[in-house]
Parts: structure tokens; sequence; C-alpha cells
């Protein structure tokens, strides 16, 4: 692998967390702020959501490519939501997995936004507790 190769996959795997993060903090918050009326975690999640912007370079657009992503598909268990808890827990950990990814790869480039993205993980660890803690028959 070249270094530029190497540069180009890097901005592909950057483009393509972002996109994820931002997907998953976007359901968590209409959740929270359409289902549940939520005035405490709706504008934790909409404050995240916009922190993102920090890390968005319409440069790295060129090396998205969704034609030739080898695992676009989604696998029998993204398809199958059995309840809201579910649609939750998927969407906290996609968004906390795509904020280590985006954590570590920031490592290699611009070491703030590493530590952006580790402060949006811890954030939403925490407010993954919170919002079970809140919205979960006990």
């Amino acid at each position: 692998m070249t270094i530029d190769h190497a540069n180009d996959g890097l901005e592909r795997l950057i483009d393509a967390n972002l996109n994820r993060l931002g997907e998953g903090i976007r359901v968590i918050e209409d959740v929270c702020r359409y289902i549940y009326d939520d005035t405490t975690l709706t504008p934790r999640l909409k404050s995240i959501r916009h922190d993102l912007q920090k890390a968005h370079d319409p440069r790295r657009l060129i090396h998205r490519d969704i034609q030739n992503d080898i695992l676009k598909s989604s696998t029998p268990s993204e398809l199958q939501r059995t309840s809201l808890t579910d649609m939750m827990l998927a969407n906290f950990s996609r968004a906390e997995e795509s904020a280590r990814v985006l954590e570590e790869s920031f490592k290699l480039i611009d070491v703030g936004l590493a530590e952006l993205f580790k402060h949006i993980r811890y954030e939403l660890y925490d407010l993954e507790k919170i919002f079970f803690e809140a919205h979960t028959p006990r």
C-alpha cells in the first residue's frame, strides 16, 4: 500500500464514520425529542451532532466510494428491531463505535480532533446511561 493510497483510505474511513456517527446521534436525538419530549437529552445530543461539523471537510468527499463498499448491505440483525429499546441500543452502539474509530483515526492527522471524538465518545456513554435510566421501565 502506498502512502497516498493509505491517506485516501484514511479519508474514506473518516468520511464513513462521520456519517455513521451523525446518523446514529440523529436517531437517538429524534427519539428523545419526538417520542419522549426529553428536554435534558435532546439539546445535548443536538450539541454533539453540531460539534461533528468541526471535522467535516468537503475535500474528503472525493474519497467516498459507495459503489465499491464491500459491506454496504445490511446484516439480518440490522433489519430486525423488536422494540424501541433495541433501536436505541443499536444506535448508541453505532455512535460510540464510530466515535472511537474517529478518535483513533484523527490521532494520525489532528490530535485536537482526536480529543474531540474521545470527549464525544464519553459523552455518549453518559447519555446512554441517562437515557436508559429515565426511559426503561423498572
